[in-house]
């Protein structure tokens, strides 16, 4: 990394090993010769595909660690009008690619998509979030904060998940208070369909453990950053 370009190898690396590892998920060939750990969890478990979207998320942290950077000696307003500009227009572009093409076609007949069944969350929304919300945290309540949060927000959605989801089955997808959270608040129509229940995996409540990990990557781009900056290391 030079001081102009603000490049980071070994990022740019991590992030090619999640962008190879999402090709392969994403385009097994055929799925009915797709390897298991390539294929994500049905519910409970875990698998190698389950890394791809939590490394992106880390990724993102990383790179905010050197971004943040570009703010100082910037007043408050300018900094969250940057933040939220860059936040909107990620999120927006995540859901037009939900959206899109914007038409379906009904016994041969095409119809516009109504906005009505279109899911509003999703993968770059999620970063989106993840990102509006840590750069915010960071830039007005600093670093140490931001890791308390971070952690009681792990906290909080751990307990919620105990203590209000069904009764004698709270973490099974149709019982977790996620789940009954998006439907409150987004509704089914919005959600994503494909776990033959109106469910996204990318939902409000899960956002929580999800900041904790953009926080992770951040503070180990502070290290790094403290690294390069020491010779002696």
């Amino acid at each position: 990394m030079t001081p102009t370009s603000r490049r980071f190898l070994a990022l740019d690396v991590f992030r090619g090993l999640a962008m190879a590892l999402m090709i392969l998920v994403n385009s097994p060939g055929s799925w009915a010769y797709a390897y298991d750990p390539l294929k994500h969890a049905a519910w409970h478990g875990f698998t190698a595909a389950d890394l791809v979207f939590p490394s992106f998320l880390f990724a993102v942290g990383t790179a905010l660690s050197f971004s943040m950077d570009k703010f100082r000696g910037h007043h408050n307003v300018e900094v969250l009008f940057s933040i939220l500009k860059r936040t909107s227009l990620l999120f927006l572009l995540g859901f037009f690619m939900h959206w899109y093409p914007f038409f379906q076609v009904v016994d041969g007949s095409i119809h516009p998509f109504p906005i009505s069944e279109t899911r509003i969350f999703g993968v770059l929304q999620r970063i989106a979030l993840c990102y509006g919300v840590v750069a915010t945290l960071l830039w007005f309540a600093g670093e140490r904060m931001s890791y308390i949060l971070g952690g009681l927000g792990l906290l909080g959605y751990w307990g919620a998940m105990a203590l209000l989801g069904a009764p004698g089955d709270p973490y099974s997808l149709e019982g977790n208070v996620g789940l009954r959270v998006d439907l409150a608040l987004i509704g089914p129509s919005h959600l994503y369909q494909g776990e033959g229940i109106p469910f996204d995996p990318e939902g409000l409540l899960s956002t929580l453990p999800a900041l904790a990990n953009v926080l992770a990557g951040y503070a180990l781009g502070q290290w790094f950053g403290v690294e390069e900056a020491d010779p002696k290391h």
